[in-house]
């Protein structure tokens, strides 16, 4: 077994919990100095020790080892990358800063960003007057990060909705009524049907209109959303305000996402839904028969099944369309989303929009080294009427290889054959994959061998390589 050292992350989860030193040796049973060391890197976390934190904080051990950095490695070479590409630091030495001070990382990666931001806006205001003011970061795109900074888990919100899921009686096969109850009895709100749009929220005659063209489950969850903004928005406000100022466009999105979230957990309730999931071997489709819900809704719901002590499968869950275009992307696990534009091609989210509604099943390797088990599925949705066009979305579910076995997806394939995984990157543009024929734009700060008299399968050809 390797030796983890891990003394950054332990200084933090003690500092987070505003505990001494002592006072955490005792709670672990060793000295205040071998805790000391340990803080310091001078000694490795032992096994009994990961096990005792473990019990004691509700973190997965997976929280103090290296793979745990990959994705702030990844998110700082992204926002670094020129400095790499002019030497002016290396990979190893971003690697290091990740896994040895993750908040000095953090900020480091924050300023990177700005840099970059700062960088287009300039772009815009040289390129046009009128474009002075510069283009600010997407409102949308800031709500994806509040999710993402929390591993898209809720533990208060979530604990919430499964109390009113309780309370008002939310099981498979009567989650309708039950929320038709609620809304009635409680708040005399009256559910009616609307032609022109999927959901309308009259305050004042108190009635919520639905599409007749959504599916019962599509229902359910509007309605559970209009719960969560009637009883919980006191604590909507309380959450968003936590990154955005109140009353900015950010804070309205971040009040309806986690609404969302929690309209997500108020009709798949936690511990029913992680015992299900558990049962039929995170099987999608069984888990779609079993709660009435449809395919992307339960895969969401899969990704935040990260309560301490009762945790399920880390899962990264991402929504693409043909263009490549990323709308939603959400991780519980190291796996890195690139922020640059552009994914890859050959990752399975893909080849679903050739056979929709069928699941493909990918194992992928990433440039470092992780590998991770993708399932993949192709969706259509047209509002019903003839010629009228629809939209089609790939809803790709990913886990790392080391919790495969737990998914019915693994069944039959050889998961410790590294050669048998797909190589993907994070997009053509910072990829590290020099030798791909797949490759569609050079790599950032490499200069081409440029040969009139020769070619290669590989569409751009490295000065420093001997292809």
């Amino acid at each position: 077994m390797n030796k983890t050292y891990a003394g950054a992350r332990l200084r933090r989860l003690r500092e987070e919990r505003r505990m001494s030193q002592a006072e955490l040796a005792r709670v672990l049973g060793i000295s205040p100095s071998y805790l000391n060391q340990m803080e310091h890197d001078s000694r490795p976390l032992t096994v009994p020790v990961l096990l005792r934190l473990t019990e004691a904080f509700g973190v997965d051990p997976g929280f103090f080892s290296e793979r745990d950095a990959s994705r702030l490695v990844a998110d700082l070479r992204e926002a670094l990358a020129g400095e790499v590409a002019e030497a002016r630091v290396s990979p190893s030495d971003l690697a290091e800063l990740a896994s040895r001070m993750p908040a000095v990382a953090q900020v480091l990666l924050d300023l990177g960003r700005r840099s970059q931001l700062l960088a287009e806006r300039l772009s815009d205001t040289a390129e046009s007057r009128d474009a002075a003011a510069g283009a600010p970061r997407s409102p949308h795109e800031e709500i994806r990060e509040f999710f993402y900074r929390r591993q898209n888990y809720l533990h208060d919100t979530d604990l919430a909705a499964e109390e009113l899921a309780r309370e008002i009686g939310i099981r498979p096969g009567d989650v309708l009524p039950a929320l038709g109850r609620r809304l009635t009895e409680r708040h005399r709100v009256r559910v009616a049907s609307d032609a022109d749009r999927l959901h309308h929220y009259d305050p004042v005659a108190r009635v919520l209109h639905l599409s007749a063209r959504l599916r019962p489950g599509q229902q359910a969850f509007r309605m559970a959303t209009q719960l969560a903004l009637l009883e919980y928005g006191d604590e909507l406000d309380r959450l968003g305000a936590e990154d955005f100022p109140a009353g900015s466009t950010a804070h309205s999105l971040a009040r309806i996402g986690i609404a969302n979230y929690f309209a997500a957990a108020l009709i798949l309730p936690y511990r029913a839904f992680h015992t299900a999931a558990e049962e039929f071997r995170y099987d999608i489709e069984r888990l779609t028969d079993h709660f009435g819900l449809g395919h992307e809704t339960v895969c969401h719901r899969l990704s935040t099944l990260q309560r301490p002590r009762l945790r399920g499968v880390p899962f990264s869950f991402v929504r693409v369309d043909r263009a490549g275009n990323m709308s939603k992307r959400q991780s519980a696990t190291g796996f890195h989303f690139s922020r640059a534009g552009g994914t890859c091609p050959l990752w399975n989210v893909y080849e679903a929009f050739a056979a929709p509604g069928r699941i493909h099943v990918q194992v992928a390797a990433m440039p470092d080294g992780g590998r991770h088990l993708w399932t993949a599925r192709a969706l259509t949705r047209h509002r019903g009427g003839w010629g009228e066009p629809g939209k089609t979305f790939a809803i790709g579910l990913g886990c790392e290889i080391r919790h495969a076995s737990r998914l019915v997806y693994s069944d039959g394939l050889d998961l410790d054959n590294t050669a048998a995984a797909t190589p993907i990157g994070m997009g053509c543009r910072l990829c590290e994959r020099l030798d791909c024929p797949q490759r569609a734009v050079p790599p950032l700060g490499r200069p081409l061998a440029v040969d009139e008299n020769s070619s290669t399968f590989i569409p751009y050809r490295i000065a420093d390589e001997t292809r």
